[in-house]
């Protein structure tokens, strides 16, 4: 069964906390966590600290909607791919094409590099980071075992769900601590293949 298509208001609440998520980011690369105030990212997003607080338990817990974006809409490629694909090719083509930013628009890339280095200080951001990739990992298991068909069971799929998430997540951190560039050798993007050629190497192609 298809989902419910979302109401206008469940989009418009959707985009201020994509907006807010965007706020917190810019702020929290720029100046950290600790300079960074719940109250300053919700005047950067046009909100009030009352509904920031409706939206987000902490201003940690700001950024999540903008890692959730990523991670959706790296699963969206993945769902996409052509069925006649072997699953584990398809898996590489979409990290790969997820993590390597169209054109110049290297934002994205950027401000999550950014998180992370922010993040090594302040244990609730590296918390939302995990929490949101634990979350992607157990969506994944269901477009898995969707591309993949019958021949591959949910043990499987967990397998590779849990190899897939984790070779992106290591990817970003180790890129993280570096000034490689965003595309080319170094870049998430290579980094996130490599890894998962490594860690889906004992698992067979449905």
């Amino acid at each position: 069964m298809d989902e419910r298509p979302p109401t206008l208001t469940e989009r418009r609440k959707a985009a201020t906390q994509l907006e807010l998520a965007r706020a917190a980011a810019r702020l929290f690369t720029d100046r950290g966590p600790d300079a960074t105030t719940a109250e300053e990212i919700a005047s950067a997003g046009g909100v009030a600290l009352r509904t920031f607080y409706r939206y987000f338990r902490t201003k940690e817990d700001a950024v999540a909607p903008l890692l959730t974006v990523g991670a959706d809409h790296w699963r969206a490629l993945l769902a996409a791919s052509d069925r006649s694909v072997d699953p584990l090719t398809a898996i590489e083509r979409a990290i790969a094409e997820a993590l390597t930013p169209p054109g110049d628009d290297l934002e994205g890339v950027s401000w999550t590099r950014g998180l992370l280095r922010a993040g090594v200080d302040d244990p609730a951001l590296m918390n939302v980071w995990y929490r949101v990739n634990r979350e992607s990992e157990t969506k994944l298991r269901g477009v898995i075992l969707e591309l993949a068909g019958p021949a591959v069971d949910e043990p499987t799929a967990r397998l590779v769900a849990a190899a897939a998430t984790d070779a992106i997540r290591i990817a970003l951190e180790a890129w993280a601590e570096t000034d490689d560039p965003e595309v080319g050798p170094g870049s998430p993007a290579e980094r996130a293949v490599h890894n998962f050629r490594r860690l889906s190497a004992g698992l067979s192609a449905a």
